[in-house]
């Protein structure tokens, strides 16, 4: 009896069969089903994040230079892209870098209102990739402070 349950277990195939390959697959395809728009959604809201610590990042150097000198700065982005660039009139080392930009740029503007100073002015960024598309923008105003994003 032993030496035919012996001959047995030497004899049986070791593997998977075909059903449970199978199984592992589709259980694999479920996974992959939940997690990759779960993760595409998290790339979305990174890139919103970036762009407000963006357009934070901005206003705060406007404000700084508006306290410092009397006219409002020009911001761009430098020609390769990586930096946001300060120009101001009057102001030793001018240009200078404030930050690299961390998002999908399209253009920060930056716009005062009635008067130049520190507490009246805001700046609006405008970026892709987000959770609202493509051309969206979100605003600082030095009054009211970080404004939502909004789409185009």
């Amino acid at each position: 009896m032993i030496a035919r349950i012996r001959k047995s277990l030497d004899e049986k195939d070791q593997g998977f069969t075909l059903i449970e390959l199978l199984v592992v697959i589709i259980i694999i395809g479920i996974l992959a089903a939940i997690a990759i728009p779960i993760f595409l959604n998290q790339r979305q809201k990174a890139v919103d994040v970036s762009a407000q610590a963006d357009v934070a990042t901005i206003a705060k150097q406007v404000a700084t230079s508006l306290v410092d000198v009397d006219t409002m700065p020009d911001v761009d982005v430098e020609a390769g892209g990586e930096f946001y660039q300060m120009t101001v009139t009057g102001e030793a080392g001018s240009p200078f870098n404030i930050g690299p930009v961390s998002g999908k740029l399209v253009s920060p503007i930056v716009t005062m209102g009635a008067g130049v100073t520190a507490a009246d002015f805001s700046v609006t960024l405008t970026f892709s990739g987000g959770t609202e598309g493509d051309a969206a923008t979100i605003t600082y105003d030095a009054a009211t402070g970080l404004g939502d994003i909004t789409a185009p």
